[in-house]
């Protein structure tokens, strides 16, 4: 009786494998991992700690506030490549950090793609206001996620993350801490997330 037991709890454990292994490989909208290594191959100083995922991740729908106090969800952001930024006032990292998406922003925004902020946290509009004001930060919009749901939902740990979001709304990579997003570096690896369509 032990004997079947454990061969039926291998048997188990065989199977739970295999259901691991088949949602961690086939789970994107083409029903297979994605092989990166092109563009990886792109990545160079800070922006060697950008991630790609072999398969997209499904996105938080929390909603989260637009600069009219409207709720939105990034849902509201498919159809293009977002590189979708989470920071807060009082990060001094994010401080570093921010003028480099606005200028991404700059080079590259457009109906393929598109840089998104949202501040995190309890950051009030006239906080926000004064931050992008003394950084010249410009093109860049003023979202919030004043309870911290889709941060949390995000796996947001720490400012400043940064993911990017395919035109179907997963996400492919993440880039965890500051980083200058405007290198010849990052805009290459826009530049062929663009090419890939």
């Amino acid at each position: 009786m032990t004997k079947w037991l454990g061969i039926a709890a291998l048997g188990l454990g065989i199977v739970a494998a295999g259901i691991y292994w088949s949602s961690a490989t086939d789970t994107t909208p083409e029903g297979t991992a994605r092989d990166w290594s092109a563009i990886e191959a792109l990545r160079e100083d800070q922006m060697r700690k950008l991630m790609f995922h072999p398969v997209a991740n499904e996105v938080s729908q929390a909603s989260f506030l637009d600069e009219d106090d409207a709720d939105m969800t990034l849902a509201d952001l498919q159809g293009k490549h977002v590189v979708l930024n989470f920071w807060a006032t009082w990060c001094a990292p994010c401080r570093k950090e921010m003028p480099s998406l606005a200028s991404l922003q700059a080079q590259r925004g457009g109906d393929k793609f598109r840089v998104v902020t949202v501040a995190s946290g309890r950051n009030p509009v006239a906080a926000i206001d004064r931050f992008f004001n003394e950084e010249g930060i410009e093109g860049l919009p003023k979202y919030r996620d004043p309870d911290m749901t889709l941060s949390r939902e995000m796996g947001v740990v720490g400012l400043p993350i940064t993911v990017i979001l395919s035109p179907e709304g997963t996400e492919i990579a993440r880039l965890r801490g500051d980083a200058f997003w405007d290198t010849p570096s990052a805009l290459a690896i826009v530049d062929a997330l663009l090419e890939d369509g």
